[in-house]
């Protein structure tokens, strides 16, 4: 039975990433001029491969990045892959948010997810979910070689919970337009829902991790 390819790939950068704001899956903002300007040139300098079939969150710097990566091709959105929801710290910095008990409670792990927000162990269930979703859609389609555009924290939490090699999130950590290779093996997927991280992107064949 055939693997199938995954590339994982982070969306531009936003206005508001750059003021540090927590950007979640409630607010839906477009890419920045210079998160264009990043993209569009990453996509000149870079190799992205070819694929079938492009996945990506319903938000729109996650569409607008795979517009611009992956022009000839339809975007197909997953709703499960939609960013974390932060609840109330929504659209706000830490400066903001510096003083606030719960936010401290939060961000120091003695809270699991924030007022009115969703949990660590949430996210990730749902982010493994809305992988399923993917895989089980291209086998009914005989695709073997597919991207998806995501958010830096579902690509983290997604890796740190089913790749192979084994690695905390921060080690999954990605550039903007940048992501990692996955292989699906079928067998080894079914059984475990493992997968395997094989590859940057973009990269040379020769960058493994």
């Amino acid at each position: 039975m055939r693997s199938y390819k995954i590339h994982l790939i982070r969306h531009g950068a936003t206005d508001a990433n750059k003021e540090g704001r927590y950007i979640g899956g409630k607010t839906d903002l477009p890419l920045s001029a210079e998160g264009r300007r990043e993209i569009k040139t990453l996509k000149e300098k870079e190799h992205y491969p070819w694929v079938d079939l492009v996945y990506s969150s319903p938000m729109e710097r996650c569409r607008e990045t795979a517009r611009i990566l992956f022009p000839e091709r339809e975007i197909i959105d997953i709703e499960g892959m939609r960013e974390y929801d932060f609840g109330v710290f929504e659209n706000k910095t830490a400066t903001e948010l510096d003083g606030r008990p719960d936010y401290t409670a939060w961000a120091s792990g003695q809270m699991p997810s924030p007022p009115e927000g969703e949990s660590s162990k949430d996210f990730t269930a749902r982010i493994v979910l809305a992988l399923n979703e993917i895989v089980r859609d291209m086998m009914a389609r005989e695709c073997y070689e597919s991207a998806v555009i995501m958010h830096g924290g579902a690509i983290m939490m997604l890796l740190a919970a089913c790749a192979l090699p084994q690695n905390p999130p921060a080690f999954w950590t990605s550039e903007n337009g940048k992501g990692y290779t996955v292989l699906i093996t079928p067998s080894l997927y079914q059984k475990s829902g493992i997968i395997e991280a094989i590859n940057l992107i973009p990269a040379e064949e020769s960058d493994e991790i």
